[in-house]
């Protein structure tokens, strides 16, 4: 990780930074999408021209989970993984407020006064036009002006960021990714779509019968649509170009989720260690095939067509 100052409490605020002051947004960032990046870069550029700490508010777990757990979405990054992403733009800290029953009761005003004001002395706050917070959602950017001026921080209002005429959102990818639709996802991110964590020894039986892949273990929540996708694939410090399967494997009767992927070019035998995968197009949804033999077949054809995918993007790319 960049370096960045991960705090969770208001008195570890304190004794670390005291009475620093700092611009900071608030937010929970999944997907660090392009309005996330937007809004993170704008807090960066005027915490610099003044000295003062570029910082992040946000909360763990989200919000959703506490007030309406049927209801909660599968988030696109873990907190380690938005983490990482807001410090590579260029913030300093983050304030990982942890998300209770008792902060979810909190006034508005009381939001504002403890955490921003008291805690963080924050002399600029940037949110979007939508951002709303304190109990039942009561306070909107109006009332975030006036708290402002009575503790002497300034609200900017950032526009939403819109690419390919859809306002970027976390929800709009999630659907993106839950469709397979990575190319979409691609572009209201800035990056391809990726999946991070540990490699995990499957059965066997992919090798033995059909090609050699590496199963991917993570801790992620949305996953794409099941099918096969052409992907790249970063073990040992390497990245590989890469047929990536997601699903039930239903050809053996599979009952439980797998990630798997055939790397082109590499034949090492890995049982364990990082992995991520990044996800360009799919290629075709999941199918169930009448033997092993067939599945291999249409497993050989697959990768040959993330081969022509990625040859015809690299000439688009020239």
């Amino acid at each position: 990780m960049n370096s960045i100052t991960v705090l969770r409490s208001a008195a570890d605020w304190r004794a670390k930074f005291r009475d620093q002051s700092s611009i900071v947004t608030v937010g929970n960032f999944d997907g660090v999408h392009l309005g996330h990046q937007q809004i993170l870069r704008d807090v960066c550029s005027v915490a610099r021209k003044n000295t003062q700490i570029a910082a992040v508010l946000t909360f763990y777990p989200h919000p959703t989970r506490v007030l309406r757990p049927a209801q909660a979405p599968p988030l696109l990054m873990t907190l380690e993984q938005r983490l990482e992403a807001i410090a590579q733009l260029g913030i300093e800290a983050a304030f990982v407020v942890p998300f209770n029953a008792e902060l979810a009761a909190m006034s508005a005003e009381g939001f504002v006064h403890q955490y921003l004001a008291d805690t963080m002395h924050a002399r600029g706050v940037f949110v979007g036009a939508n951002f709303r917070f304190g109990h039942k959602q009561g306070g909107d950017v109006s009332l975030l002006v006036e708290l402002g001026k009575r503790w002497q921080f300034e609200v900017s209002i950032e526009p939403p960021v819109i690419q390919n005429g859809v306002v970027v959102s976390s929800t709009v990818i999630r659907k993106a990714v839950a469709e397979g639709k990575m190319e979409e996802a691609h572009a209201l991110l800035g990056r391809p779509f990726a999946l991070e964590g540990e490699i995990r020894t499957g059965t066997g039986q992919g090798r033995r019968l059909v090609v050699p892949t590496l199963n991917l273990a993570t801790s992620q929540e949305s996953l794409p649509a099941y099918g096969v996708y052409a992907t790249e694939v970063t073990v040992e410090g390497e990245r590989y170009k890469a047929a990536t399967n997601v699903g039930l494997r239903p050809t053996f009767n599979g009952s439980g989720v797998t990630i798997e992927s055939y790397l082109i070019g590499f034949s090492k035998d890995l049982t364990g260690g990082p992995m991520e995968v990044r996800f360009w197009r799919r290629l075709r949804g999941e199918q169930k095939f009448p033997n092993p033999e067939v599945l291999r077949q249409q497993v050989l054809d697959d990768i040959e067509s993330a081969k022509v995918y990625f040859q015809e993007e690299q000439t688009r790319v020239r």
